[in-house]
This record gives C-alpha cells, sequence and structure tokens, in this order.
C-alpha cells in the first residue's frame, strides 16, 4: 500500500489547504507521495520541506506588496504574480525555502503543469526536475490571461488546473491506493462553464489545444469529481473540504482573510484528524 497526499489548486483558496497540511506537520502525518496542481503545488512544496507556518507567514507579509501580486506586476513582467519576487527573492532572501530539508525528505512529490502546444498535463517528480523545481511550481501555478507561459526543456508549460485539476487517477495510476485529497470547494460545487472562454480562444489563438481544454475544463473537472465521491462513498479515498464556500478573491491583498482561510483549514484537518490516521493505517 503506497499513502499520497493530493492537492487542488484554486490560488488563494490554496490558504485552506495550508492550513490542512500545517496540521498533518504539527501531527506527525506522513505520506508516501504528494502531488499538487497550481497552488495546491506552489504552497504544496512547504509539506515536502516540512515548514509549518511559512506559507500563512510570507503570504500575508507580502501581500500588500506589489511585486508580490498586482496589476502593476503584470504591467511591468507580463505576471500577475511576479515571477522574480515570488519564486526567487522570498525563498531564497526573504523567507528561506529549505531546500536541503526538501530533498532529504523521501517522500516523492509531483507537480502537474498543462503543456500548451498539446493541452495535456504533464505530470512531473520534482525530485527528478533538479535545479528545474522551482520553475516546475511556477508553471503549475501560472493562470491563463494573467501570466506568461513557462519553458522548461522545450515545453510550454502553464497552470496544471486546465488538464487535471484533482490528479486522482494519474496517482493512482503509479501506485498510490491510499490517498487524501484536500479539495477548495465544499460538496456539492459544480464547476460552470467559464465566462471568459471567447477571450481565451483569442488570446490562445495560436495554442489551439489548451484552448480547447479551456472550454472543456469544466465537464473533466465535474467528471472527475464525481469519481472522487464513489470513491469516497466506498472508503477508498479521504477527503478534506471546505464546510462552506471560501470567501477568498483568486487574488487576496487583505492579510485578515487570508488568515481566516487558513484557519477554516486547520479547524478542518484539526476536527478530521483521528479518521485520517486510522485511514492511513
Amino acid at each position: 500500500m503506497k499513502t499520497g497526499l493530493i492537492m487542488e489548486g484554486g490560488a488563494m483558496r490554496g490558504m485552506f489547504t495550508a492550513g490542512v497540511f500545517d496540521v498533518f506537520l504539527e501531527n506527525g502525518i506522513e505520506f508516501d507521495g504528494a502531488i499538487g496542481v497550481s497552488a495546491g503545488a506552489a504552497f504544496g512544496c512547504n509539506f515536502k520541506s516540512r515548514q509549518a507556518g511559512r506559507v500563512i507567514r510570507y503570504n500575508k507579509r507580502f501581500a500588500r506588496d506589489p511585486r508580490f501580486c498586482s496589476f502593476r506586476s503584470l504591467i511591468k513582467t507580463g505576471d500577475l504574480f511576479g515571477a522574480e519576487f515570488c519564486y526567487h527573492t522570498i525563498p531564497n532572501e526573504l523567507d528561506f525555502f529549505d531546500t536541503q530539508a526538501y530533498v532529504d525528505n523521501p517522500m516523492e512529490f509531483y507537480v502537474v503543469c498543462t503543456d500548451v502546444e498539446t493541452g495535456k498535463a504533464v505530470y512531473v517528480n520534482s525530485d527528478e526536475a533538479g535545479e528545474d523545481a522551482l520553475e516546475y511550481f511556477r508553471a503549475s501555478a501560472s493562470m491563463p490571461l494573467v501570466s506568461r507561459t513557462v519553458e522548461i526543456k522545450g515545453r510550454r508549460l502553464l497552470d496544471g488546473g486546465i488538464a487535471d485539476s484533482v490528479p486522482i487517477q494519474f496517482f493512482e495510476s503509479i501506485g498510490y491506493d491510499r490517498n487524501v485529497i484536500i479539495l477548495t470547494q465544499p460538496l456539492g460545487f459544480v464547476k460552470k462553464p467559464s465566462s471568459a472562454a471567447k477571450l481565451m480562444k483569442y488570446v490562445l489563438k495560436d495554442y489551439p489545444e489548451v484552448a480547447k481544454a479551456m472550454e472543456n475544463r469544466h465537464n473533466e473537472y465535474n467528471e472527475t469529481i464525481d469519481y472522487i465521491l464513489k470513491k469516497e462513498a466506498a472508503g477508498e479515498v479521504y477527503v478534506i473540504r471546505p464546510e462552506a464556500a471560501l470567501e477568498i478573491g483568486r487574488i487576496e491583498h487583505n492579510p485578515d482573510v487570508l488568515q481566516r482561510v487558513y484557519d477554516q483549514g486547520r479547524a478542518v484537518a484539526e476536527k478530521n484528524l483521528e479518521k485520517i490516521k486510522e485511514f492511513l493505517k
């Protein structure tokens, strides 16, 4: 049996996920492997480096810093979330990401990106990615319209959630058969077609396959959630989700809102802690 942790994206809804996995860290809950999509990758890597509290700390500290996330950054750099500041300055200078602890942790950590040429998901073992690991985290969280594509080893990549928002079936395919899934939407959530579909087609006209994937994203997402619900009912996965819709924007500059959503994640994790331990046995 291989135990896995699967982390959905959702931009700043990822504060909920950070609250959940910080409780796991504080209570010694470990997995054989983890996989993150978008914010689930950019924040979830701190689970592998065992840095409880780091995600909420740096997000609150830089929430109002235009270098971190702003339309000024979008105009100046082509990225709403400043690539250099978020993925280099912060982890290397201002709030250190413990790369040694990350490497020393034997838990596998996979990142999901979307190949803009094919519109298909790319699954990367971040340990094998080596020096490119941070760039894969950035690619996984690079939202269409407000981010540049990220080129790594000849591939142009964007947000992993375009092609595979909750990669349960991929994780099962590589042997992870006892999975805890952190969702950032409540029970009963149904994704609707994107209101920006026509704009996406225009902006991504050079990448018709990824535009097609964006147009069909709601169907793929809803089918995956149905699959998870059936496995959850059968006791084959353990799902942690918000008890109600998280009242937070995809962009959030208010540190108090970030803290509230993080605390919601902690509360749900603490409520489910003993059941998760039992499930993982």
